[in-house]
């Protein structure tokens, strides 16, 4: 490393974020930038460990420890420390199609495994990436470079979501032409309008970069859904050489207790894909939390996201019910280090909740009951009980109602952020694919072939429910086993 002291003399620093009670009145993004000065500091802090944990991507208990998608972190931290930018874009553009994407909303788990993190606080990783990917726009560094050749192939990608961008970004390259069918009016799945416009701005950052995979001479066609009687199946596979299916895993887990069907209690994505589309269309056809006591079902990203985005709305109070326990402060025993951290944080959404509100959102080991309404069938309250978890006489750990903690929550709107069950089933069905215990389409990790020769799966349909840099990661390797497929072998990472 250029600077081999660095990890002693600097202190991690990042950007200040906007102002809570600032940004909640508008859909801008809220991250601030470092200048350049301070920029090179902090990557300088990258240490020259030796091993670097960083870019691995293994799993580690179930989660990732490490980059998924194998970024050069190292590298690219010295070229910033250096002042060569350019070269700094080019190593991360070899492992990351989209780095402006994984540098907003990729919880980094580089940072969790950085090896400076065992006893200090880690490199700020996922800072400097959007930062290196930014600097190249501004720059015009980033242009489209269609593929010297064509190959006469043609592959159909079936869901423009992140696994389907980044496998059509790498059959293009490999001079394939490619069509990437998305059943919404525009492309970019979960990246468009799963994450909300202050995470992730969809005209100046995610459409700009559609433009340019358009400009390299991939095509995208909208408002179409494979499978149904307009768009069989059978015609797609009949026209294109091979397929890949990346349709995401968009079935939501359900809470079918009493009240469910009253009018205000709504799936998650159900709202935010409904407030992103009313922001890009300008239209009021959307599900508002103005004025409503919000109730929010389930933690993680998305619920946080619902947090946010009923703060935006201006909702008159927000709760979120999470059935699981608070992390701790500090990394627990039986959670190492290079593992992912599984510590106690404030995201953004909870940051903003508790500026507008006085506390965090959040209500643990606490599940919903049943929801009760008024005569004309309006949702007016939510019932909760607390739950401890313990062992069922099979050894599984399940929760169980503590009598006495009963609670009744005032209630307009309930979002239900309970994660996913799998892919929808009407389009594998269509296919006569062969399916896992999970309902997800079968197809071996680093293979991504289907039952069906020259059908590919990748992402969330093929693992389950998971980062966006692992549907990054699919992407690219079902692009990869897909020219082989076409090619009989291939150059593709």
């Amino acid at each position: 490393m250029g600077k081999p002291t660095g990890f002693m003399e600097y202190q991690r620093e990042l950007p200040a974020d906007r102002e809570p009670l600032e940004r909640i009145n508008d859909w801008n993004e809220f991250h601030l930038h470092l200048p350049e000065e301070k920029l090179r500091a902090q990557g300088a802090r990258c240490m020259d460990c030796g091993i670097p944990f960083c870019h691995t991507g293994i799993l580690l208990s179930g989660m990732a420890c490490g980059c998924p998608i194998n970024n050069l972190i190292p590298e690219w931290n010295d070229l910033v420390y250096r002042g060569l930018w350019r070269l700094a874009l080019e190593r991360l553009h070899r492992t990351n199609n989209f780095p402006e994407f994984t540098g907003r909303v990729c919880p980094a788990p580089c940072e969790g495994s950085c090896t400076l993190g065992i006893n200090d606080p880690p490199v700020t990783i996922k800072n400097m990436e959007v930062t290196i990917v930014e600097r190249g726009w501004d720059e015009g560094w980033i242009v489209p470079s269609p593929p010297p050749r064509r190959t006469g192939k043609k592959v159909a990608i079936v869901g423009s979501g992140p696994a389907g961008l980044s496998a059509a970004a790498q059959l293009n390259k490999a001079g394939h032409t490619v069509t990437v069918f998305e059943r919404a009016d525009l492309p970019g799945g979960l990246l468009m309008y799963g994450i909300p416009n202050m995470k992730l701005d969809k005209r100046e950052v995610l459409l700009r970069r559609i433009k340019l995979l358009e400009a390299e001479g991939i095509t995208f066609v909208c408002n179409t859904e494979i499978g149904n009687s307009a768009h069989p199946v059978a015609k797609l596979r009949d026209e294109f050489d091979a397929m890949i299916l990346t349709t995401g895993a968009t079935l939501p887990r359900d809470l079918p207790i009493r009240g469910r069907d009253l009018k205000g209690v709504h799936y998650a994505m159900e709202f935010l894909a409904a407030n992103t589309g009313a922001l890009l269309n300008g239209s009021a056809d959307f599900i508002s939390a103005k004025g409503m006591d919000v109730v929010i079902i389930g933690g993680g990203d998305t619920g946080t996201d619902c947090v946010g985005t009923s703060l935006r709305h201006g909702c008159t109070s927000v709760v979120q019910l999470e059935i699981m326990p608070q992390s701790p402060q500090v990394r627990a025993e039986n959670n190492p280090w290079p593992e992912w951290p599984k510590v106690h944080k404030m995201d953004y959404g909870q940051e903003e909740a508790a500026a507008k509100y006085g506390d965090d959102p959040r209500v643990y080991l606490t599940t919903a009951t049943k929801f009760d309404g008024d005569a004309e069938g309006n949702l007016s309250s939510v019932h909760t009980v607390q739950v401890a978890w313990g062992k069922n006489d099979k050894g599984q750990f399940i929760p169980q109602e503590v009598p006495g903690t009963e609670k009744v929550l005032p209630a307009g709107l309930v979002l239900l952020a309970m994660g996913f069950l799998g892919p929808e089933q009407p389009l594998l069905d269509a296919l006569d694919l062969a399916r896992d215990p999970r309902s997800n389409i079968k197809a071996d990790f680093d293979k991504y072939a289907t039952s069906i020769p020259g059908v590919f799966a990748a992402g969330d349909c093929r693992r389950g429910q998971s980062l966006v840099v692992w549907a990054f990661n699919e992407g690219r390797g079902a692009a990869r086993e897909c020219d082989r497929y076409l090619m009989g072998s291939t150059e593709l990472p």
